[in-house]
């Protein structure tokens, strides 16, 4: 990431300091539990980090259009709990044995006692909402949760099968930008807002959210293990066709290049055919440059989303934060 990106990150981060570090303890509330294997592997996936990219959303919404109450600390924790089930879900499922770079859960306590915990998150997430006595909340919720359950539903149809930009779009709005545009709206409703901002806070967020996976997808093709925290080539190696994948098999120089990838896809492992290979041919392809392109303009939507919001050192945090998600090396 380069100097001015780092210092950018460091500026928004400070802005937000004294907010996350409250979220993190209300994180450290809401999950503790009279059953101890929750409240350990609750504090097991909190003290892993992450970004917190999904509450600093919230935040810098709320804040963007003046809201300054105690909502913002409560739904900021609920957005992340529901993250933080996500994680533990998809590790489950995918069998992980690694989640940034130390012991996924399950690998630690099992499937049995993991998926549980991820169910209690989840409601204890709403739990925690309910608070705010207030629909739409509520609302914006249950249809994130939906919208997860299908899209983890949907790619395990379509696991080892070539997919097209189409539908992998509606995966990754369903499994990740999904969250960031609630996420955005959340926020907007704390402050009040009328429908045409919060749907212009709905529009920046999902614009983001399909910029940060899709960079998450091309990260996972050509960063080290020991930057991503994980085996690379995890996706393909799970049977999952991310961007560039689908750009190669659907315009593909070669038979022998396509033939190659779903190879790999169809086995869900690279016995016959290496990542190196894999990447090689899609470099060949401009593959991941397209991706990239594909991110980059997914990020220029979500600047231009927040035109009609008034101008502080807030929204100028959220035009930042597109540039932040594009640059990222993990």
């Amino acid at each position: 990431m380069s100097t001015v990106a780092t210092t950018s990150a460091k500026e928004v981060f400070d802005l937000l300091h004294d907010d996350l570090a409250a979220i993190e303890r209300e994180f450290g509330t809401d999950a503790v539990s009279s059953v101890s294997a929750i409240t350990e592997i609750s504090d097991y996936l909190r003290e892993g980090g992450g970004k917190r990219i999904r509450p600093s959303l919230l935040l810098l919404a709320a804040r963007s259009l003046g809201y300054t109450g105690r909502g913002m600390i409560r739904l900021g924790a609920v957005v992340e709990m529901v993250h933080t089930a996500t994680l533990v879900h998809d590790d489950i499922i995918d069998a992980a044995d690694t989640r940034r770079g130390r012991p996924s859960t399950n690998r630690t306590w099992g499937n049995g006692k993991c998926v549980l915990v991820g169910d209690w998150l989840y409601m204890q997430a709403f739990r925690v909402a309910l608070d705010e006595r207030n629909f739409r909340v509520l609302e914006l919720l249950i249809g994130l949760t939906q919208q997860m359950v299908e899209g983890e539903l949907l790619q395990m149809e379509r696991l080892g099968k070539p997919i097209s930009e189409g539908e992998y779009n509606d995966l990754i709005y369903r499994k990740t930008a999904c969250l960031f545009e609630v996420s955005m709206r959340l926020g907007a409703v704390l402050a009040g807002a009328d429908q045409t901002t919060e749907d212009a806070m709905g529009e920046y967020g999902r614009n983001l959210g399909l910029a940060f996976q899709i960079v998450d997808d091309v990260l996972d093709l050509t960063a080290t293990e020991e930057v991503l925290g994980k085996p690379v080539a995890s996706d393909l190696r799970e049977g999952k066709a991310t961007l560039a994948v689908i750009h190669t098999l659907e315009n593909g120089s070669t038979p022998a290049e396509r033939a190659a990838i779903q190879k790999v896809l169809s086995d869900q492992n690279f016995e016959r055919v290496s990542p190196e290979e894999i990447l090689r041919i899609l470099n060949r392809n401009h593959s991941v440059n397209y991706a990239m392109q594909a991110a980059f303009g997914y990020s220029a939507a979500a600047q231009a989303a927040l035109a009609a919001v008034p101008d502080s050192e807030y929204k100028r945090a959220l035009q930042w934060m597109p540039e932040f998600v594009v640059a990222r090396e993990k």
